[in-house]
This record gives C-alpha cells, sequence and structure tokens, in this order.
C-alpha cells in the first residue's frame, strides 16, 4: 500500500492525481495544495495568477490576490469539497503553474505578456482557471482563448460592474472597459453572452444580457442559473468571476465594492450549476487583501475556484462516459 504523503504535497506529491496529508497552518502554498509546477504534460486544468493591478480605477491592491487566494484554500484541500462529497483530484489532473511574469514597469509589455503565458499553458490542451489582479486581466486572457478555441466565444460575467464603458485607445489599461473591446474586437458574441449581479449604470450595455443583482434577489439563484444556460446553450464559454458581484457584506476585499449584491450562497449555488456550459475558461478576480477582513473574500473567491473545479471533474467524467 503507497504511504501517504505527510505534508508539503505541492512539491513532493509525484504524480499530478490526488491529495496529501497537510496542516492547514504549515507547509508550501499552491491552491489546494496541487502540485507546484511547470510541467504541464497530463494536466487537465492549470491554476495560475496574474498579480496586476496597474488597471484600477479606485483601490489597489489586487496585485496581492493569487497568493491570498491560494492561502485562503488550505482548508479547502483537507476534506471533500462540499456538497459534492468526492475529492476532485482522484479523477481531475490539477496543477498549480504559479504566477504570471511581466514587467510592471513598462506597461505596454503587459497585455503581451500575459497572452503569451495563456497560449502556453492552452497549447498543452489543459483548461486555465486563473486568479487575479484586476479585473483587466481577462481581456488578454480572452483574446488567447479566442485564438485558441475560435471568436466569438460566449461569456458568463459574474460583477457588480458591466465594464462595457466606452475606450478606444489600444493601449489604455482599464478594468472597466475590457468587454467593450471584447465586443468591439469581435472576441465575445453578445447575443450568447450574459453579466451577472450588474447593480452600476451604463447608458449602452451592447447587447449583452443582463441579470442584474435585484433581479436576481426577486427570481432566485436556479431561476438565475436556468436563464444563464439558456442564453449560453453549447457555445464554448468563457467564464469570469469578479469577486465584487457578492455584496460587500461577503467580500470587503475588493477595489470597487458595491452594496446590495449577491450572498456567497446565491453565488455558490450558481456556479454549482455550471456543469451543462461548454467552459473553456475561467478567471476569478479583484480580490484586495489590504482592504479584505479575516480573509472572508479570499476564502469566497476560493471556493468558487474550487467548486468550478468540482464542476470540471464531473465535466470531464461525463466525456469518458
Amino acid at each position: 500500500m503507497t504511504q501517504p504523503i505527510l505534508g508539503d504535497g505541492a512539491i513532493r506529491r509525484p504524480s499530478l492525481y490526488g491529495s496529501s496529508i497537510e496542516n492547514t497552518y504549515a507547509g508550501v502554498l499552491s491552491f489546494m495544495r496541487r502540485r507546484y509546477t511547470r510541467e504541464l504534460d497530463g494536466a487537465d486544468v492549470v491554476i495560475s495568477g496574474v498579480p496586476l493591478d496597474l488597471a484600477v480605477t479606485f483601490r489597489p491592491g489586487a496585485r496581492l490576490g493569487p497568493a491570498a487566494i491560494r492561502a485562503a484554500s488550505v482548508q479547502l484541500a483537507e476534506l471533500k469539497p462540499y456538497p459534492w462529497g468526492f475529492d476532485p483530484f482522484e479523477d481531475l489532473a490539477v496543477i498549480d503553474f504559479g504566477d504570471c511574469w511581466f514587467d510592471a514597469h513598462n506597461p505596454l509589455t503587459i497585455v503581451p505578456s500575459i497572452i503569451e503565458h495563456a497560449r502556453t499553458i492552452l497549447a498543452s490542451g489543459a483548461k486555465m482557471l486563473t486568479f487575479g489582479g484586476d479585473h483587466f486581466v481577462t481581456y488578454p486572457l480572452l483574446k488567447a482563448h479566442a485564438e485558441k478555441f475560435g471568436a466569438p466565444l460566449s461569456l458568463i460575467h459574474f460583477d457588480a460592474h458591466c465594464d462595457t464603458w466606452p475606450d478606444d485607445s489600444p493601449d489604455s489599461l482599464n478594468h472597466g472597459t475590457m468587454f467593450y473591446k471584447a465586443v468591439r474586437e469581435g472576441l465575445i458574441d453578445p447575443k450568447t453572452s450574459v453579466q451577472v449581479g450588474i447593480r452600476t449604470w451604463n447608458d449602452d450595455f451592447m447587447g449583452i444580457h443582463i441579470i442584474d443583482a435585484p433581479t436576481v434577489h426577486a427570481i432566485g439563484a436556479q431561476a438565475t442559473l436556468e436563464r444563464i444556460l439558456a442564453i449560453v446553450g453549447q457555445n464554448p464559454t468563457y467564464l469570469t468571476f469578479d469577486i465584487d458581484c457578492l455584496d460587500p457584506a461577503f467580500a470587503p476585499g475588493t477595489g470597487t465594492p458595491v452594496p446590495a449584491g449577491l450572498s456567497s450562497a446565491q453565488a455558490l449555488h450558481i456556479v454549482r450549476g455550471m456543469g451543462p456550459v461548454n467552459l473553456v475558461g475561467m478567471d476569478v478576480v479583484e480580490v484586495s487583501p489590504p482592504f479584505d477582513q479575516s480573509e472572508i473574500t479570499a476564502l469566497a473567491a476560493a471556493h468558487i475556484a474550487a467548486d468550478l473545479l468540482c464542476v470540471l471533474r464531473n465535466q470531464k467524467l461525463a466525456r469518458a462516459g
């Protein structure tokens, strides 16, 4: 019988599968103690961070988000995730690739650096689950995914903000205009894309379906999920979760908090229902640890990411028959 790995599974586990026995308060940090490596062979999903917050319009700090989400995942690596009741890593090969490197002091190189980072991972055949960083990082990630899977993609976008405010500067770094550019450039199809939890105004939502926060509260999480599934269908879909989709009571540690948002329970119910979606890429962004309280924002982000991995595990088993 193989002896269990006791501690530091992130660097000691030889296989991409399985889990290790860890003290939650100690050891080498990776997301859910996955193997920390740049070797992509055999990986189904690659976790990586993009620690950028140069594009924020209010509070900074999201550059520290990837590290905070990893640290908040230690308890998730201890037990089988709830409510799934299985260890996703028995069937899903997941690695932590570390963070995308870019020269923060040479802003015009940032977008190409993130695109190349994503191209390297996507070329292996693995899917990406990326941690921001501010929400601008989704723009170069979308470019790489549209290149890989074909444009336009469908978009499932959880956020307080629509991020479709006009911006025709090709070199701007702005976390409120990425999806304006994505629609204009044909990266996403607004007719089969949806934004969930919106509670800021824009005179032009560019044809993207809006399920705003008051609607989610009125119709409930399950009906919201059903609307999302009907909108995106089986189109190749990129899912992006800005943590400020959650109400500040559940996610104070973010750059642009807006009251009256979704609860953690509502958001997790919807995310757990993403099984029918043809997910080609995912990210969780805008965690800003300097403004967090008792890590509750990072914990919410880690749980969202863990549930997405469980969704991908079930999709892999379903494809295998």
